[in-house]
């Protein structure tokens, strides 16, 4: 019999059995009231729900490893499709290396606040995840952890789910074939990770979060390890079998397989894009990819007529000038290009706007501006300058500040050199021409003498007991380093907001207060 032909007739028989009998037709109508209440009240849930994140943060990728900004090299199809779909920044920058980028992505601080030594997060700091935990969201973490403290750690910055490689501070373990990988509080057998790839593992643990959360809110942390040395083979190319893990502990690496590992981070990111569709949550889940740091100095990149080294490591825009892509369909208007001041402080506050919940008032000091707004248009407050303090190795104190617009960057003195240097990091992104100071133009005054008042109001915010006008003028950061706090946890924030040093009464010894003022009004070294 025809399916539709007997659909009716079972319809009818119901309807004519729901006439003669009261009692049914009353628990039937109350059934499909109670039905009907059910579905509007999911529906409405799922209109209100706060959107999922995914943060991808690409293992040394600098800006112009993607097609869609103007490089040339390798194969990024599915970033550009992101980037075709969504908003794509010109002007990301992060610190010139992994570990202090990653301290001010997660806690939305300037590394002068909290970054204490290499790859070591002090578990008194509060995170992205922290943050999105406290408002409902489900948290997790694939990846590269780089922030030392295993399970412990893990946790009390707020994931609750977790894959990870480098725990504890262990980079000379395998991350690629035959990857040495720890979750729920201990390493896997080596049996189960035999001749797998790490980033597959990291990816099918997204894929398969994805599974299981997909109908309440959620925050993925997905720190790649592609493209971090050491190059070698993936699962694509036909070396992969022969591969030894030997070779990590032997330092044995390849630039040739640089372009097959950038195409296979493509691939992987093309597989969580498929997951979100698929599971029909595209519209309320926001992806957002970005790079810890310029691209590694022995990979060359083409750009357009001309050939660039990378700049990993350095100070100057190549080593800190990374891509940013947010993808949101429904909301993000596609194709749209954002010019956009925006540095690794501002995650934290970005993603509590996303989530439309408050930025933390318990953090401490936050230093970042919330791009937000700018994703769905509106005009929100974008960045005239961005600073970073870069210290990634705190006991060998010698590191340096700077304040930058998108053109121009002035850097303070510090142990690498005694001059207050200023470049146009348009004309001369190697920085390998300073601007004199007989040579610059009006406007170009004014911008210097901007970005200097940035740079001191940081050194006076890290050092407010010295912050008066005996040392206004001081340029050089070493000469005030004795009286930099440490770490925000210990430190006293007054009700102003300004950070006090956890030893107020150290103070700077006389005769570094003298040497900095000495060196800062010399002529020979201001020009």
């Amino acid at each position: 019999m025809h399916f539709s032909l007997l659909t009716n007739i079972c319809m009818f028989t119901i309807f004519q059995f729901l006439k003669t009998n009261f009692f049914f037709r009353s628990l039937y109508f109350l059934t499909l009231t109670l039905a009907l209440i059910a579905l509007i009240a999911e529906c409405a849930v799922a209109q209100t729900q706060r959107p999922n994140i995914i943060l991808i943060v690409g293992d040394d990728i600098g800006y112009n490893t993607l097609t869609c900004n103007g490089g040339t090299t390798y194969s990024t199809h599915n970033l550009d499709s992101l980037a075709q779909q969504g908003m794509r920044f010109t002007q990301c920058h992060a610190s010139p290396l992994c570990s202090p980028s990653r301290f001010m992505l997660l806690t939305g601080k300037y590394n002068f606040r909290n970054y204490t030594l290499w790859g070591k997060l002090d578990t008194g700091q509060r995170t992205i995840a922290n943050m999105m935990k406290d408002a409902g969201y489900k948290t997790a973490c694939y990846g590269k952890w780089q922030l030392d403290g295993g399970d412990a750690s893990v946790r009390t910055v707020g994931f609750d789910n977790y894959c990870l490689w480098d725990p504890f501070q262990s980079e000379n373990q395998p991350r690629y074939k035959n990857p040495l990988i720890y979750t729920n509080g201990a390493y896997v057998s080596s049996q189960m990770t035999a001749d797998k790839y790490g980033e597959d593992i990291f990816t099918d643990s997204v894929l398969n979060f994805l599974d299981s959360n997909k109908s309440v809110p959620f925050f993925i942390y997905y720190p790649m390890v592609l493209a971090h040395y050491p190059f070698s083979p993936t699962p694509d190319d036909p070396d992969f079998s022969t591969w030894s893990d030997s070779n990590v502990i032997n330092g044995v690496s390849d630039t040739s397989y640089y372009y097959a590992m950038i195409k296979y981070m493509d691939k992987k990111i093309g597989q969580i894009i498929d997951k979100v569709k698929s599971l029909g949550i595209e519209n309320n889940t926001v992806i957002i990819y970005t790079g810890d740091n310029g691209t590694p100095g022995k990979i060359t990149e083409i750009v357009g007529d001309s050939i660039a080294m990378g700049q990993k490591g350095k100070t100057n825009e190549l080593g800190t000038h990374v891509p940013l892509i947010a993808y949101w369909p429904g909301t993000i208007n596609a194709g749209t290009v954002n010019n956009d001041l925006v540095d690794f402080t501002d995650f934290l506050p970005t993603l509590a706007g996303i989530a439309n919940i408050p930025v933390p008032t318990t953090y401490g000091p936050l230093d970042g501006v919330s791009f937000s707004p700018r994703l769905t248009g509106q005009p929100g407050t974008p960045r005239n300058w961005i600073f970073c303090h870069y210290d990634p190795h705190p006991q060998r104190n010698k590191y340096r500040r700077w304040a930058q617009t998108a053109t121009y960057k002035l850097y303070d003195t510090s142990s690498y050199n005694r001059q207050l240097l200023f470049y146009n990091i348009s004309n001369d992104p190697r920085e390998n021409k300073r601007l004199q100071d007989t040579a610059l133009t009006a406007d170009e005054v004014s911008i210097k003498e901007q970005l200097l008042s940035v740079i001191n109001s940081y050194r006076a915010e890290g050092i407010p007991l010295l912050s008066g006008a005996q040392t206004s003028s001081i340029t050089d950061s070493t000469a005030l380093a004795s009286a930099t706090i440490d770490i925000n946890g210990g430190s006293t924030v007054a009700t102003s907001g300004v950070v006090w040093s956890t030893s107020p009464g150290a103070g700077v010894p006389a005769d570094l207060l003298r040497r900095g003022e000495r060196e800062c009004l010399h002529p020979r070294l201001r020009d």
